[in-house]
């Protein structure tokens, strides 16, 4: 078992399951009508088709967060049965997206929300792992 990969693997459900629940608590709770799920009340030039998109594709994140969670738990087990070569692509395209992901949250909040740093230990312990 890669002990690495394996908690890299946690990490992305970890915080995938941080953004959905705090993403829906901080940011679209004030913006929906009552009853509704999907948000639709608006301030300012965002309309609402507006509004449901960016909602949609916060949840989207998450949901993409989980499946390479998912993909990095089965081959920490199953690593040494798995095409090798395979993985390793896979793990250095995995890398490559949570540096470029980091990257975009860190620039992007001036360094003040902490999913830039989750996404990079994940980035280092895939590195460690490799």
């Amino acid at each position: 078992m890669n002990i690495y990969f394996l908690i890299a693997g946690i990490l992305c459900f970890v915080l995938g399951l941080v953004h959905s629940v705090l993403g829906e608590y901080l940011i679209f709770r004030d913006k929906r009508n009552k009853g509704t799920v999907v948000p639709t009340k608006v301030k300012g030039d965002l309309k609402g088709r507006h509004l449901r998109i960016i909602w949609a594709t916060w949840h989207v994140v998450t949901v993409l967060g989980w499946l390479i969670g998912a993909f990095l738990i089965k081959i920490s087990f199953d690593q040494n049965i798995l095409n090798l070569e395979f993985i390793g692509h896979m793990v250095l395209w995995t890398i490559y997206a949570m540096i470029a992901s980091s990257f975009f949250v860190l620039i992007g909040t001036k360094g003040k929300h902490p999913g830039w740093l989750v996404f990079l230990i994940i980035a280092i312990l895939l590195m460690i792992g490799k």
